[in-house]
């Protein structure tokens, strides 16, 4: 008896540690997994988009009469900004009405619908689920008010006529009336809008023939209807049509590896590969945009647009004649009045009316008179303390050297004229001095500018040409032939610039190296693909911005000399008119911007090096000419990082993430 429970108790005994050591693992790993859910890395996230259960009326139903759209999803989703992001086709001259209400989408449209008339509302990827913001993607609800649905679409690509960005958001459509004067007095038949790569599909086109237009629509007509909307437009028209196709589409194991690639059959829509150049029309509707006194001795008047004849200024409260010293833009639309006299300076509001030419409302230039109260930003009052706080810290600190037998000023100092000299101890052959003085000047003395040159161990007078800059106002530049590896030093007298309050300049005296031969690289590009012979090459850095432009010669090269080690980019453009600047084109006389071009890749320049690159302006879509480097415009990665959170958390855990993520390439 005692035996048989000896024996039932050591069985006990067992059993109870098989369960044990059998629950052990399971127990840790759940009190590891609940730490793993609970530690800051937190758990999985969920990256499987909402699914659309159903929608009211169906997609892609037919015969539908009703103006009101419901669709339903499997969870709680969010509409990020409807009124930007959801584009509804044929456009909507009142706005729809699209709210997300939990589970579901209601859109109502409000105009009255079109019949025999595919519609489509894009919601391009503005639905994402309430929680983790997974998109849903592309998504295009489409109905039909005739017998059938209207499948065509036209794609393809919207760039800045300047610079070839990728233009956002800019709305693109389709007429069928290929008259030029449509897009002036039709609205746009079926739109799409751009997304961040400057990439539109239009939607539901009926077959036939069209014209493209892009507009970046600023009172909701859509149609262009004002010289400020950015447009593009084109005398080529198209045919959609579609054939079937193959693509390949990438699984992904996680971010870095590939599961599988399958071949997977489709409709491809035709053409997919238009270009647009869009671009805004110089503004000539002329008005005023404001006028401000930011400084007290000194009045701005801004216009939308410049004229030949100067406004008519007659002081109200103070006497008008010769007040001002009057400087002018070179398009005459931003004008600086400079006051002549201190007691004008020192009033806190000058009352006066301007006469002025004017565009009214049927574009014709009428004059026009503004009584307008110029009010200094700082008054009088704190000007003057702080003038005599000034004045007091000076006489303390005069005082102090008198206390410990220092040399101090007996007279109260007048600061002088402060003159900007842009230059450096170090400079290539190519470089321009440029010199910047703060107010209008009453006085300049060009024989108080000297240049020395070094040779050998003398100083010798080195030749320059000192000039106004290109009709900028209180602007000058210093040109001298600068010689390779040589040493100059560039001395101006004092008083060499005084304005119109009587202020001074001081002496300075900088000295400057110009670097030898080998510090430099010289670049020339071999154009090809253009008939054109009035070509301007600008070199880029690394911002986009132009550091120095050349025009090609005759033969098709243009050449940098003296180029800094570094790396650049390229732009060209025709220069039709040959005034060496970029212009941008006119709808009404149907004139397109000049053409521009990017050379698609970087140019690394090294100092003794002589770079030839062969540059065929037309090889390559305008579209896919600007290096990613340097473009502005960048399309939007959220989706992507959605896409990678998992891996990334896996990587971050030192696990393997095996979640496959299907993406279309």
């Amino acid at each position: 008896m005692i035996k048989e429970k000896n024996n039932r108790g050591r069985l006990r005994w067992l059993v109870m540690v098989g369960v044990f050591s059998y629950l052990l693992p399971l127990t840790s790993y759940l009190f590891s997994s609940c730490a793993r859910m609970g530690s800051p890395d937190g758990g999985w996230f969920d990256d499987d988009p909402p699914r659309i259960l159903g929608c009211t009326p169906a997609d892609q139903a037919v015969n539908v009469t009703t103006k009101k759209i419901s669709i339903y999803f499997d969870e709680y989703i969010k509409l990020e900004d409807p009124t930007q992001s959801v584009m509804v086709s044929p456009p909507q001259l009142e706005m729809p009405e699209i709210k997300a209400a939990g589970k579901k989408i209601v859109v109502e449209l409000k105009d009255s619908l079109k019949a025999n008339t595919t519609y489509t509302v894009d919601f391009s990827d503005a639905i994402t689920d309430n929680n983790e913001g997974n998109p849903l993607g592309n998504y295009t609800y489409t109905f039909s008010t005739g017998e059938q649905i209207d499948t065509f679409e036209v794609s393809g690509y919207v760039i800045d006529a300047s610079n070839l960005e990728p233009v956002k958001g800019i709305s693109v459509g389709l007429y069928d009336n290929l008259a030029d004067s449509v897009f002036r007095k039709e609205p746009l038949m079926r739109i799409g809008r751009t997304d961040g790569t400057g990439r539109f599909v239009i939607k539901g086109v009926a077959p036939g023939e069209y014209r493209v237009y892009a507009l970046q629509d600023a009172d909701g007509d859509y149609k262009f209807s004002q010289k400020s909307e950015m447009i593009a437009f084109s005398h080529a028209t198209y045919k959609p049509f579609s054939k079937p196709d193959v693509r390949q589409d990438t699984i992904w194991r996680d971010s870095l590896h590939i599961d599988n690639i399958e071949q997977v059959p489709y409709t491809h829509y035709y053409p997919d590969d238009i270009v647009m150049l869009a671009f805004q029309e110089v503004q000539t509707d002329r008005y005023l945009l404001k006028t401000e006194r930011k400084e007290p001795n000194r009045i701005d008047v801004f216009f939308s647009y410049g004229h030949p004849e100067l406004p008519v200024i007659k002081g109200l409260n103070f006497d008008a004649d010769s007040a001002f010293i009057i400087e002018s833009s070179p398009k005459n639309d931003t004008l600086a009045y400079w006051l002549r006299d201190t007691l004008l300076i020192n009033k806190d509001t000058l009352e006066f009316s301007m006469q002025y030419m004017m565009t009214d409302s049927m574009g014709v230039l009428v004059s026009q008179t503004d009584t307008i109260e110029a009010l200094a930003k700082v008054p009088y009052q704190k000007r003057l303390k702080s003038l005599q706080k000034a004045f007091e810290d000076w006489q303390k600190e005069q005082q102090k050297k008198k206390k410990k037998d220092l040399p101090y000023d007996s007279i109260y100092p007048v600061n002088p004229l402060s003159v900007k000299f842009s230059m450096s101890q170090s400079m290539n052959p190519s470089s321009v001095v440029y010199i910047e003085v703060p107010s209008p000047l009453q006085h300049m003395d060009t024989t108080a500018i000297h240049l020395y040159s070094k040779i050998d161990t003398l100083w010798y007078r080195a030749p320059f040409d000192f000039r106004q800059q290109d009709s900028i106002p209180r602007h000058y530049e210093l040109i001298a032939e600068w010689h390779p590896d040589t040493e100059y030093s560039l001395e101006v007298d004092s008083a060499a610039f005084i304005d119109i309050y009587g202020l001074a300049s001081k002496p300075i005296k900088q000295g400057i190296k110009i670097g030898s031969l080998d510090d430099f690289s010289t670049l020339t590009f071999e154009l090809a693909g253009l008939r054109d012979t009035n070509i301007v090459v600008q070199l880029l850095d690394k911002s986009d911005k132009c550091v120095r432009q050349v025009r090609a010669d005759k033969k098709g090269e243009a050449t940098f000399f003296y180029v800094d080690p570094g790396t650049y980019y390229a732009r060209a453009f025709v220069d039709r008119n040959e005034n060496n600047l970029w212009d941008t084109g006119e709808y009404d006389a149907d004139c397109q911007p000049e053409d521009v071009y990017y050379y698609s890749k970087s140019v690394e320049c090294k100092a003794k090096w002589d770079v030839t690159q062969r540059w065929n302006l037309t090889s390559e879509p305008r579209n896919r000419q600007k290096p990613g480097e340097i473009v502005q415009q960048k399309a939007d990665k959220e989706q992507k990082r959605l896409q990678n959170r998992n891996a990334d958390r896996a990587k971050k855990l030192g696990i393997e993430y095996v979640k496959k993520i299907k993406i279309a390439k």
